[in-house]
């Protein structure tokens, strides 16, 4: 069905150019496509646009979610991401004497006696919470990461508006299919409004990523933190997405995209254990002046996403499908994992790659400035089809899209998207994580050396086609190419 709609677009389209290619004194705007496009954007501009009045008035738990809607820019229409990504710095701030009355409940003490200063401006307010820098009495500088105080109380009566508000619409117009919304926020909000779940969530992280050396995670400090209060080690840096701060810094940009590559291909592949809010704000870039070594900190990790072992595996698959381009196993794999007849459609959104590009191999070619609009125009055009597939695939996979996402919008930022780096570092993650579950399953010797020889075997193949693409694009590669071609032309 997916397939059938690609190519009746394609064909619109094609009809269109070839119409306006004859009539050369026409003007676009009599367009039937141009006009219904046109008025299709404005809809969508007016809705978001009152969606976000929405989320800025009622504040909390709507805040969190707009800003979730604002971070699927390859899933839904630029015209709601583009206006909902605003909620990202336009979240509320507590007051003075707010944040006062949640130390003061939660810690017992006062400001002053706990802090020898404390910065009134928050570092950065979220739609749950604000960070604030401090200095404690033992001199040890600090991130005060503070709740709102009405949003506890007003979580649990937000989802059941929100809940009402959507079965409304759904009565009215079947086709929207926006219920995972609420699913989901029932499920996450008691763990990202609980803060000792989130200094768990720091620490195991830390210690599953301990060989990165290039990773730092914040360190909590327990004795002072609460459900509501968050006490943890200072650390600043520059935006991950901020290309200007890191050639001013001398920071290798590729060299951040693609360490930020290989934690998340860890994290979701061989772990199942993922960071699912990698907003610029919550990862941030430091070169140490004395090592020279740029690293990576990730802060907020409030909202995880487990992976099952089965559902795993099957994206590990389907991402080695996607990465061959076998069709079949694309095929195979994204009907597993919900898509059913929409795999054409589901492959494109995980990729955020044309169907055409999918076929041909995601790291056969770079992703044009054309493909990047077709892939953001296509979001409009098919989003009951979009929303169909939220609906239908596992509830693990919707956080994994929100984070794919918001990691090519980092990506495209410093532009390093799809470099073949990043997929043979997922390549790797992939064959790594389906030997281990290979070997797990079985109970002859044989076959787990056996397992463990074809492991390593695909992954020294990764290594060398890595060698032979970094002597390519060296200046030492160019001189060989250069010197067998005169050996070839001689002979």
């Amino acid at each position: 069905m997916a397939r059938r709609a690609l190519k009746l677009a394609s064909l619109a389209a094609a009809a269109s150019g070839i119409y306006l290619y004859g009539n050369k004194f026409m003007d676009p705007n009599d367009f039937g496509v141009v006009r219904v496009g046109r008025a299709i954007a404005t809809v969508h501009l007016r809705s978001a646009e009152r969606l976000r009045e929405l989320c800025c008035a009622n504040r909390g738990t709507f805040i969190k979610v707009g800003q979730h809607l604002g971070a699927l820019d390859y899933l839904l229409p630029e015209e709601y991401t583009r206006t909902l990504k605003v909620l990202h710095s336009q979240a509320p701030q507590s007051t003075r004497q707010e944040i006062e009355q949640v130390i003061r409940e939660d810690l017992g003490k006062e400001i002053k006696e706990l802090f020898v200063s404390f910065e009134d401006t928050p570092l950065g307010a979220a739609s749950l919470a604000q960070v604030h820098k401090a200095v404690l009495q033992d001199g040890r500088t600090v991130a005060v990461k503070i709740q709102h105080p009405k949003v506890q109380a007003q979580s649990s009566k937000d989802i059941f508006l929100m809940e009402v508000l959507l079965l409304v619409v759904k009565q009215i117009f079947p086709d929207f299919e926006f219920m995972w919304l609420v699913e989901e926020a029932k499920k996450n909000l008691p763990l990202e409004l609980d803060f000792l779940n989130e200094g768990r969530n720091a620490e195991k992280v830390a210690q599953m990523l301990k060989n990165f050396e290039f990773l730092k995670v914040p360190r909590i400090y327990w004795e002072l933190s609460t459900r509501r209060v968050l006490l943890m080690e200072f650390m600043e840096g520059g935006q991950v997405n901020d290309k200007a701060y890191m050639e001013k810094n001398g920071i290798d940009v590729n060299e951040i995209s693609r360490n930020l590559g290989k934690l998340y291909s860890e994290m979701i592949f061989v772990n199942g254990f993922v960071h699912c809010d990698p907003h610029p704000g919550n990862v941030l870039v430091k070169k140490c002046p004395d090592s020279g070594k740029a690293y990576i900190i990730l802060l907020d990790h409030g909202l995880y996403q487990v992976l099952s072992e089965s559902f795993r595996m099957d994206y590990c698959r389907l991402w080695q499908a996607l990465i061959k381009a076998d069709m079949k196993r694309v095929q195979k794999y994204s009907r597993r994992l919900g898509a059913g007849d929409l795999y054409p459609l589901f492959a494109c959104m995980l990729t955020a790659r044309s169907w055409e590009s999918v076929n041909r191999g995601i790291d056969q070619s770079p992703v044009s400035a054309s493909e990047d609009v077709e892939i953001r125009s296509n979001a409009a055009a098919y989003l009951p089809q979009i929303t169909q597939l939220l609906n239908n695939v596992p509830r693990q996979m919707l956080l994994l899209l929100k984070t794919n996402d918001l990691l090519r919008g980092i990506e495209s930022a410093l532009h390093t998207r799809a470099s073949a780096s990043s997929f043979l570092n997922m390549s790797r993650c992939c064959i790594r994580a389906v030997s281990t579950y290979q070997r797990s399953k079985s109970h002859s010797l044989y076959r787990r050396v056996h397992i463990s020889l074809t492991e390593a075997l695909s992954l020294w193949q990764i290594n060398l086609y890595e060698l032979f693409l970094w002597l390519k694009g060296s200046r030492l590669g160019s001189w060989v190419i250069a010197f067998l071609s005169r050996m070839h032309h001689s002979t």
